[in-house]
């Protein structure tokens, strides 16, 4: 199999001035994309994208705030200007605003969703008609494993990686029919927003560069899967998928016969796994119809 190649896309990577942004903008343009290198950070953003040019690619840095409409809007339309099209976005754009649920405030809690939620929604909005246009769209966004299974005092963070996997399946159903395909991952790597979390001598191992080749993998156009999570990290890829257990049909459904049945109704196989809310319904009422 020859080399996966990005000639003639254009790819657009929020928050793309350091750590996983700056690896996937970087990983894109050594492989022949355009990059347009999104980051609040504007020094950050313009070395990033003066370091694609110096190795004989194409970038431009763009500094607007994703998570309003004006900024988000600017992005997709200076890429579209400068490079005629867009065919890729890399929703990574992300912050930290920990507190126990406790002590969280309203606006601790409304900074991360903006930014990680209304951000992707935003951009991700701005480019979709174009995409649709086109025929031809690929997007990936970073979801978390504090998102899939909680972690203290990251509520906030939580809910707005969660939104983003109810997010990432909905375009992918909405972009099926034109070759839109949406994907999220849930990385784990050494950068300047997780460095507290991480011990140091994890950030070899956990390093960004770990991680943008799934990334890469799934923004190409050879790339079949859509509306998928994958965990990444480590060198370890994997597969995470939101499933029904087999349940228990109660022929009177009262509190104390939930009581009975409910380690049954806990059990976790045989499993199965709705590509949709049409066919979680149909498995639901199964048998009740």
């Amino acid at each position: 199999m020859g080399e996966l190649r990005f000639d003639g896309r254009v790819a657009v990577i929020t928050g793309a001035g350091h750590g996983l942004g700056r690896s996937h903008a970087l990983g894109f343009a050594a492989r022949g994309a355009k990059v347009v290198v999104n980051d609040l950070d504007a020094q950050a953003a313009a070395a990033v994208a003066d370091r694609i040019r110096a190795h004989g690619g194409s970038a431009l840095a763009h500094t607007a705030d994703i998570s309003t409409e004006e900024g988000a809007q600017s992005l997709v339309e200076e890429a579209d200007d400068a490079f005629g099209r867009v065919d890729v976005i890399v929703n990574n754009a992300g912050i930290l605003r920990d507190r126990s649920f406790r002590n969280i405030s309203a606006r601790e809690w409304d900074e991360v969703l903006a930014v990680h939620l209304r951000g992707s929604f935003l951009v991700t909005r701005a480019a979709f008609e174009r995409l649709r246009e086109q025929g031809y769209g690929r997007i990936v966004n970073t979801t978390s494993p504090s998102g899939l299974f909680g972690n203290f005092g990251q509520s906030n963070y939580s809910a707005a990686k969660m939104g983003l996997v109810g997010l990432t399946k909905t375009l992918a159903i909405e972009g099926a029919k034109y070759d839109i395909n949406v994907n999220a991952i849930a990385p784990l790597a050494y950068t300047r927003m997780t460095r507290d979390l991480f011990p140091a001598d994890a950030a070899a191992v956990l390093s960004p560069e770990k991680v943008t080749p799934l990334v890469l993998w799934l923004a190409h156009e050879d790339c079949p899967t859509t509306g998928e999570v994958y965990s990444v990290g480590g060198g370890r890829i994997a597969r995470v998928f939101v499933a029904e257990g087999p349940g228990v049909l109660l022929e009177h459904v009262t509190a104390e016969e939930i009581q009975d049945n409910w380690p049954d109704i806990n059990a976790e196989r045989p499993y199965v796994i709705p590509r949709n809310l049409a066919e979680q319904t149909e498995i639901h009422l199964r048998g009740v119809l």
